[in-house]
């Protein structure tokens, strides 16, 4: 006989049971549900992607974080680490048969060879939404409109969306001879939240002078950390800048668009979201659970001003947001908000060594098409056996068939009711929802 091989995964990995999967799918569901409300459309890319396409405009770090290898053909290909660097091709290569504005969602694996720690994997899912083709402060509302419903459609309320302008901060560096160091300068804002003022400040210092430091810090800090504090805000930052522009503008404008729908108390503007990404142009935000701010940012993004640039001659901007869902679930079961729903089971119908298959199975199709997903028990084992694969799947009711007539068991409390036909059983479960 030959040596079994062991059933092991690659480190960083992981296989989802049903209850996880079941957690993951009805969240998707939800959220695909609220991106189609907003017209936006599903796209897909390869997982495989020409080394060249994905790493054009990457640093060594992430280089270093891509699946890259050889295939049989000789080609140098990677593994996609998100979902936007394939958009930006995906753009460029379709772009004749596109339409402007042009909005999609994408929701798929990515994978990264990060160090596998706790929460955090070398296989995950992204959930990006995007609007390219147009540069109107109506799609950077549109964006932080459905970041705001897409949450709220999977129960997720107490949130804090913070918003900023990254087109005002450039101002203010420039105004001060800073911009050849901008992007130092932004990473290290970027760690305000972790690392606190204190070492912020430090570390700001050795970029660009004690004095210029506190300046910074100043603007950063901005006038207040509410919703309503975001008027105030925004007219220190506009002072800091230079004063007023298109950049802080459009913010006002932005927010009289909240104020219309009324959605502006989950939104606070904060200077210190900068989104360290040198790609990002225009405004800029992040999502924060009010119930478990630790765990950072579930949903954050930003306009960029050309997101096809390494692939296409046309300039096309656009804005946009991304999920990170393996970090949202675990947030929502750390908080007790997840469904726990184990399957989509609602009714089994028992085998009994008396059951009629063929009426069984009618009996299920009847249920079905009443909407009630339902099982036979293919085997006639013994009923503890069927209840406990029952109670394993979560299923909330069991029906037996027995000369002519039906009983219906709800399972968590054995309640059992004598029924003439599989309708009236329908009906008893539709009403018991």
């Amino acid at each position: 006989m030959s040596e079994l091989i062991q059933p092991r995964i690659l480190k960083g990995f992981r296989d989802a049971l049903p209850a996880e999967e079941t957690t993951r799918v009805l969240l998707v569901e939800k959220l695909t549900a609220s991106f189609r409300s907003f017209g936006f459309v599903p796209i897909d890319t390869p997982a495989l992607e020409y080394s060249e396409i994905l790493l054009r405009k990457s640093d060594g770090e992430t280089e270093k974080q891509v699946f890259r290898f050889t295939d049989n053909g000789g080609r140098d290909v990677a593994l996609r680490f998100d979902l936007t660097v394939p958009f930006a091709r995906f753009v460029a290569a379709h772009k004749d048969e596109l339409y402007f504005p042009f909005k999609r969602y994408h929701i798929a694996k990515v994978w990264r060879g990060e160090k596998p720690q706790a929460g955090r994997y070398r296989e995950f899912f992204q959930c990006d939404f995007d609007i390219v083709g147009s540069d109107s402060e109506a799609v950077d509302f549109e964006i932080l409109s459905l970041m705001k419903a897409s949450l709220s459609a999977i129960g997720v309320e107490k949130i804090t969306i913070k918003v900023s302008h990254r087109g005002i901060f450039n101002r203010f560096l420039s105004l001060r001879g800073l911009s050849d160091k901008s992007e130092d300068i932004l990473r290290t804002v970027d760690k305000l939240a972790k690392i606190g003022p204190d070492e912020t400040a430090s570390l700001l210092a050795e970029i660009a002078g004690k004095d210029t430091a506190a300046d910074i810090l100043t603007y950063i800090q901005g006038a207040g950390n509410r919703p309503e504090d975001f008027e105030a805000t925004l007219s220190l930052m506009e002072k800091m800048a230079g004063g007023p522009a298109e950049d802080t503008e459009r913010m006002r404008k932005i927010r009289s668009l909240m104020e219309a729908v009324g959605i502006e108390s989950s939104f606070v503007l904060d200077p210190s979201i900068t989104r360290g990404l040198d790609y990002y142009t225009g405004i800029v935000y992040e999502t924060f659970l009010n119930d478990l701010p630790e765990i950072g940012s579930v949903c954050s993004g930003g306009r960029y001003d050309n997101l096809a640039a390494l692939y296409a001659k046309d300039r096309i901007s656009g804005v946009g947001s991304s999920i990170g869902l393996d970090r949202l679930i675990a947030a929502l079961e750390k908080l007790g908000q997840t469904s726990g729903q184990a399957g989509f089971t609602e009714a089994v119908i028992f085998n009994t060594e008396s059951t009629d298959m063929a009426a069984a199975q009618k009996a299920a199709a009847t249920l079905r098409a009443r909407g009630i997903a339902c099982e036979v028990y293919p085997d006639a084992k013994k009923m503890g056996a069927q209840y406990a694969w029952a109670e394993k799947k979560a299923v909330s009711w069991g029906i037996t068939l027995a000369n002519g007539s039906l009983e219906l068991k709800k399972l968590a409390t054995r309640e059992t009711e004598t029924l003439a036909c599989p309708n009236c059983a329908a009906d008893k479960i539709l009403a018991g929802r």
